[in-house]
């Protein structure tokens, strides 16, 4: 059983499809008991950073991310559920994240002939060996939608970077703990294995 972080944030269906495309069962919850009993749990999202933070507290569900990561549970974060994992964000200055993982989200710089947001494919590269790209090329591509990137502060931890006006780490792993800021719902193919990938994991693999 996958469970799907509740907070009022989108594109927590377009998950939930994807996985049910997937065969994989899955529960849609902000109940505790429903999260800590799940063999994975995703936070998707897409919306603003402060006002997640403000609904994940609101709800306790910052406390129960903590103790899902603390127990060993394969844990992923997709686009705004990976910058709320880091320690801020440009966007919502004074406001704390759930500082899982050390780093921060930073707005993508102004560049000529690119929009912001980054809204589109992009190619990854990978590194660091990730789990999640287990049998994808190196070239891969996959969705954005973002207007802030993560800088991450440990190297190691990032598994796939890209490059839009700045070098952005797209996805991280670090134990039980994997992120991604595009979206491998909407990602087609590639994003199809990558949920795979993760729906495989287990506590024990962690």
């Amino acid at each position: 059983m996958i469970a799907i972080l509740d907070y009022d944030a989108g594109n927590i269906k377009s998950v939930e499809k994807a996985l049910h495309f997937l065969g994989e069962e899955t529960v849609v919850s902000r109940n505790r008991e429903e999260i800590m009993a799940a063999d994975k749990v995703i936070l998707p999202g897409v919306g603003s950073f402060g006002d997640a933070m403000g609904k994940l507290r609101e709800y306790g569900l910052d406390a129960v991310i903590h103790e899902v990561v603390d127990a060993g549970t394969p844990f992923l974060g997709i686009c705004l559920g990976l910058q709320l994992l880091f320690e801020r964000s440009d966007e919502s200055p004074g406001v704390s994240g759930l500082g899982v993982l050390k780093g921060e989200i930073l707005r993508i710089p102004e560049c000529q002939g690119l929009k912001i947001p980054h809204m589109g494919w992009n190619s990854l590269e990978l590194v660091n060996g990730g789990r999640l790209f287990e049998g994808l090329s190196a070239d891969s591509y996959v969705y954005f939608v973002h207007s802030y990137y993560l800088k991450a502060a440990e190297p190691e931890i990032v598994k796939a970077k890209t490059w839009y006006s700045t070098e952005i780490h797209a996805s991280v792993e670090k134990g039980n703990v994997f992120a991604c800021q595009f979206h491998p719902e909407k990602s087609s193919d590639v994003g199809l294995r990558i949920l795979k990938n993760f729906a495989s994991i287990t506590k024990e693999g962690c």
